[in-house]
């Protein structure tokens, strides 16, 4: 046997051990950090977070465990409305399939250069997420994401494809454990992205401006030619009385 199939190996030999702990912990408060030991028996990663979406558009805390300052960051921020430029948003909107999310596959072509990464990634120390789509009821999903930090490399292409292959294990007992939470938490009210000054194309644009969209990306999305997308950005800044992204994300998410 080469020196790969042994580390292998043992590395699915240390998941299995301690996912079978995870399992008997569930409903039990020792799950989420029996569950996070055995996702980094697959992958090394920092932090384990989550948070569950109602159908009407609203967010709730599903797991998240911070001192009193990175939860005001991590958690109030995002649930007061940020949590609206999430790329995991987005995608759990669209499909609530359980599965696994690699936030660099889901991102938009400018969004690591956008206010919510600098105001929201940065703040934290998050520099790649992997999250885990979870099936909460008929009401909510929720999204279980396991991060790398500062210091630590990104995912890789193995990374994601082994942790793929096991989210059907990992989702089922996640499920298990926070099935209902959506019902029985109240969620932060449905957050929107808008302004009596702009019109509904105008509140389409800076939506897709703050969720980290390059004008090339909006005029693809929208079905608009770049040079129009141009005019509407100098109209909205204009009629917002700004001239930066910077304004713009604290007069929508200040």
């Amino acid at each position: 046997m080469d020196q790969s199939a042994t580390m292998n190996e043992a590395k699915l030999a240390a998941f299995a051990a301690t996912f079978a702990e995870a399992v008997t912990a569930i409903g039990e408060t020792s799950f989420p950090e029996r569950l996070a030991r055995a996702l980094r028996a697959l992958s090394p990663f920092g932090m384990m977070n989550g948070f569950y979406y109602t159908a009407d558009g609203g967010a709730g805390d599903l797991h998240n465990l911070h001192d009193r300052e990175r939860h005001g960051v991590i958690v109030d921020h995002y649930l007061d409305g940020a949590y609206v430029l999430d790329p995991f948003y987005d995608a759990v909107r669209s499909d609530g399939g359980e599965r696994l999310l690699a936030m660099r596959a889901l991102a938009p072509d400018d969004f690591f250069d956008s206010e919510y990464f600098r105001r929201h990634y940065r703040t934290t120390g998050i520099i790649d997420e992997v999250g885990f789509v979870l099936d909460l009821g008929p009401n909510s999903t929720g999204v279980l994401s396991a991060s790398r930090m500062e210091g630590e490399s990104l995912f890789n292409a193995d990374d994601i494809r082994l942790l793929s292959l096991f989210a059907p294990l990992i989702c089922a007992v996640a499920r298990r454990h926070w099935q209902g939470s959506g019902d029985r938490a109240a969620a932060a009210g449905a957050a929107r992205i808008e302004h009596p000054l702009l019109t509904k194309r105008e509140t389409e644009i800076v939506t897709l401006i703050l969720k980290g969209h390059s004008n090339l990306s909006i005029a693809a999305v929208l079905d608009l030619s770049p040079n129009t997308v141009k005019v509407h950005r100098r109209q909205i800044y204009a009629k917002l009385k700004i001239s930066s992204q910077a304004e713009l994300f604290h007069l929508f998410l200040a």
